[in-house]
């Protein structure tokens, strides 16, 4: 069974020592066989220049019983030797035959060779019609160069220990920042917080940290949000609840007459059916398979479906129901989702509208506006209008309202129609919602597209 580091830094550090022995193993040969190459050739240098010396010197027909014997003490402290050729005709084994011939032409050889076992390096020379080979051992030549590689041992042994402390101090700058983000990812899913990861270290890294800041803000705020939701609509159920439970208590005890409490617990039973069924639409949003069709489409149509959808309801109220279309009144959507948010806007501007009063739909090239002569909302409301229970908290005990989710549920529809909404409004002075479409379809789509809506 092998074993393998665990942590990153080992894994690191390990990798970083394995390639750091294979390539002083790899220097220390490739710069071993260099050096004795480049050894060789200084030696044979300067071998040929101590036998081109010895020619020169040799000239004179005192060469061979006058100048030889005075050179042997200094070729001795060399360990060379000199084979004189009395004819160069005749074979010897001191030299190759081709060396004979080149000698015989007046060249001289340098080169080695191997006599009785022992290889040697050679110079050969011609003098007077006759010639000489000085020799020197190999073996000198190892004990010359054995110290270069000595050297290159050490410098490859100095050059690893500190590529190892270095890769020692990369790893632990690598595997720090990637442990500070483990740690922070453990608390966040063990206790829900985390302290912010320093940005720090490479671009990957700083990337790394970054997202995971980024990741963590977002879950924090999704987690509040969710936190306030839940808070929310069990304050918007228990109401209801409390009101039902009061009435069917007080008509058992016969403290309250049977129609009064039929009206009052129909009319809280249909307030939380409408609660469940807006609930019902915002998941069905928040799931990846909801999806838009979107085509072409002539807003004119849906302001009056719309209007026909709601004229009964808005006679019953006292308020007029207008469609004003003003000149084409193209856009690029789904029309079925488009006449649900009109259809949620509409019945809040019904229920906002005092009798007497007027509901517009507008429809033109690329926006669909609803109107309404209403009380209106004050400023520092208009950037909370499509948060969820915001307005219904606010007037909910003033005004006929809804649930508190048909506004979130329009954000929502828009958004994956690639639209926008928003809301203009002064006290007293009425409320406009306009939502812009598209003319035609967005970048990457091609006809009827199917899209998935993003939960805000």
């Amino acid at each position: 069974m092998r074993l393998r580091p665990r942590s990153l830094r080992a894994q690191l550090f390990t990798a970083i020592g394995v390639i750091l022995l294979l390539s002083a193993a790899l220097t220390l040969g490739v710069g071993g066989l260099l050096t004795h190459r480049a050894v060789d050739r200084a030696t044979l240098h300067d071998l040929s220049h101590q036998a081109d010396l010895v020619a020169r010197q040799g000239q004179s027909d005192l060469f061979l019983g006058g100048h030889l014997p005075q050179l042997a003490p200094y070729l001795k402290r060399q360990n060379e030797r000199v084979v004189v050729l009395s004819s160069l005709d005749t074979p010897s084994p001191t030299v190759y035959r081709k060396t004979l011939v080149a000698l015989r032409a007046g060249r001289g050889v340098d080169g080695s060779i191997t006599i009785a076992g022992t290889a040697d390096y050679f110079a050969a020379r011609a003098v007077n019609g006759k010639g000489f080979v000085l020799l020197r051992p190999h073996r000198n030549v190892s004990a010359d160069w054995l110290p270069f590689l000595n050297a290159l041992a050490i410098a490859a042994a100095a050059g690893m220990l500190l590529a190892g402390l270095i890769s020692l101090l990369l790893a632990r700058l690598v595997t720090r920042p990637l442990r500070r983000v483990a740690l922070a990812s453990r608390a966040l899913a063990e206790q829900n917080v985390s302290e912010p990861v320093p940005v720090e270290g490479a671009t990957e890294l700083r990337s790394l940290a970054t997202s995971f800041n980024e990741m963590a803000e977002q879950l924090a705020v999704a987690r509040e949000a969710e936190r306030s939701f839940l808070l929310s609509v069990s304050h918007e159920l228990r109401t209801p609840l409390a009101s039902v439970r009061g009435y069917s208590e007080a008509l058992a005890d016969g403290a309250i007459a049977p129609a009064e409490a039929a009206e009052t617990i129909g009319r809280e039973a249909l307030r939380l059916e409408r609660l469940v069924h807006d609930l019902l639409d915002l998941a069905r949003i928040s799931r990846s398979e909801f999806s838009i069709d979107s085509a072409p489409l002539d807003l004119r149509d849906v302001a009056e479906e719309a209007r026909r959808r709601f004229q009964t309801q808005a006679e019953s109220f006292g308020v007029r129901l207008e469609v004003v279309v003003e000149g084409s009144a193209l856009a690029y959507g789904d029309h079925d989702r488009l006449l649900q948010v009109s259809s949620n806007l509409i019945e809040n501007a019904l229920r906002a509208t005092p009798p007497g009063g007027a509901v517009r739909i507008v429809a033109s090239a690329g926006e669909l506006a609803i109107e309404d002569t209403g009380p209106g909302l004050d400023p520092e409301e208009l950037p909370h209008a499509f948060e969820r229970f915001y307005l219904y908290s606010r007037y909910g005990s003033e005004r006929a309202v809804g649930t508190g989710l048909g506004l979130a549920i329009v954000k929502e529809l828009v958004d994956g129609m690639c639209g926008t909404v928003a809301v203009v409004s002064k006290p007293g002075a009425g409320t406009r919602f306009s939502v812009r479409l598209p003319l035609q379809p967005q970048v990457g789509e091609s006809g009827p597209a199917r899209g998935a809506v993003k939960t805000v």
